[in-house]
């Protein structure tokens, strides 16, 4: 089969992007059989490593796709047609987008497969757009991408049901393909280059720190993580503890709570505790969730949880909200909580910050649940998905 891709989000910093980049590579790694075209716009093929030998086709657009998936509809409708009327000159037998965010609409006969990472958007619009006119766009544009779906993937039995129950569609439209942690994310010994990179964010080799990965958006709930922080180390046993905030913060393009956050910290008098990384290299990161006493995971939503299981592969232990996919991901080997309420976020700190035996065994049971998400099944899978519906897919 000859399969097109829309990797337009393969640069992209969030999740989407890192489920891009890891899906495709593992695809093409295990593929030898199917011919693979990537779409790109100019600015994602002079940025992105692709695999070697992956044939691609660039687009001329005025705004990055990588940007314009943010859902602020900065994309225009000619940047659209300039990538749908490059895939509209190709003959291919299925069509994939990685991530909905990004699609563009394609008039032929080619199976369309489409990813819905998760219906935040759609549940919690406040958090996510800053105005009603991006909120329109972006359900305009899902609405056509699901329309034209045959088949929808998303990354977990939670999403699944909530797409199911939004759209009214059947379970048989809807396949799960969950996440996986890159190799890098493993168990690492403490060394010189860990402590070197904890340094430069003043961060001493012994000191404890709650460590946060991800966007800075509304729904991440991050004031309510720095209010549960704030009483936490007003306890003597607890005053040592840094927080760490992880993720690029100033290139954010979704609805950003960052601004009202960095003032909400100023205000507690924890600007000398509270650390904002920006973003950091995937070795950085992994020497993070090792260094890291915990990590926190306080989301009213999400329709994964990459950050936990990355963690977990790192023998992190990982306290979380117990909203949406969450539980399903992390399972036993998680303390949960409430993201509605600071007091619960708190009690579930103090559980696992005063218990060293129950952090070893959240370590353990943690290292053990990360093993059921690969990228190499995430792409099996995957890969029998398109040979099932690529039998009966039109040519053009």
């Amino acid at each position: 089969m000859r399969i097109g891709v829309d990797a337009c989000c393969w640069s992209n910093k969030r999740g989407f992007g890192r489920f891009t980049r890891e899906l495709l590579s593992a695809l093409i790694a295990a593929d030898q059989d199917n011919e693979y075209l990537f779409f790109v716009d100019k600015d994602t093929a002079n940025d992105g490593k692709f695999p070697d030998g992956i044939n691609m086709v660039v687009a001329e657009t005025h705004v990055s796709p990588t940007e314009a998936a943010s859902a602020s509809g900065r994309r225009s409708l000619r940047d659209m047609w300039a990538l749908s009327h490059q895939v509209m000159k190709h003959r291919m037998d299925l069509f994939f987008y990685p991530a909905v965010y990004s699609y563009f609409p394609i008039v032929n006969r080619a199976k369309k497969i489409v990813t819905v990472h998760d219906m935040i958007a759609d549940h919690h619009p406040d958090k996510v757009f800053p105005n009603k006119k991006l909120m329109y766009f972006w359900k305009v544009k899902q609405y056509l991408a699901i329309l034209q779906a045959h088949i929808i993937l998303t990354v977990s039995e939670y999403s699944k049901k909530q797409i199911m129950e939004y759209y009214n569609l059947p379970a048989s439209r809807i396949k799960v393909i969950p996440e996986g942690p890159s190799s890098i994310f493993k168990v690492l010994p403490r060394n010189e280059e860990m402590f070197r990179m904890l340094d430069r964010y003043h961060i001493s080799p012994d000191e404890r720190f709650l460590l946060y990965v991800g966007g800075i958006s509304p729904h991440k709930n991050l004031h309510a993580l720095v209010d549960a922080y704030h009483r936490l180390i007003q306890d003597p046993v607890y005053a040592d503890i840094k927080l760490v905030l992880l993720g690029d913060y100033t290139k954010d393009s979704f609805y950003s709570a960052y601004p009202s956050l960095r003032a909400y910290i100023e205000k507690l008098r924890l600007a000398d505790r509270v650390v904002f990384t920006g973003f950091v290299e995937d070795r950085e990161l992994a020497y993070f969730y090792n260094a890291a006493y915990c990590l926190v995971f306080p989301s009213f939503e999400e329709g994964f949880g990459l950050p936990a299981v990355e963690a977990m592969a790192c023998g992190t232990p990982v306290i979380s909200s117990d909203r949406g996919s969450l539980p399903e991901i992390i399972g036993e080997a998680g303390s949960f909580f409430d993201p509605s309420h600071p007091e619960s976020m708190l009690a579930a700190f103090k559980k696992v910050l005063n218990n060293d035996g129950l952090r070893e065994e959240m370590k353990a049971t943690g290292l053990v649940q990360s093993q059921k998400f690969t990228w190499e099944l995430a792409a099996r899978k995957t890969l029998m998905i398109f040979q099932g519906i690529g039998k009966g897919a039109g040519k053009t």
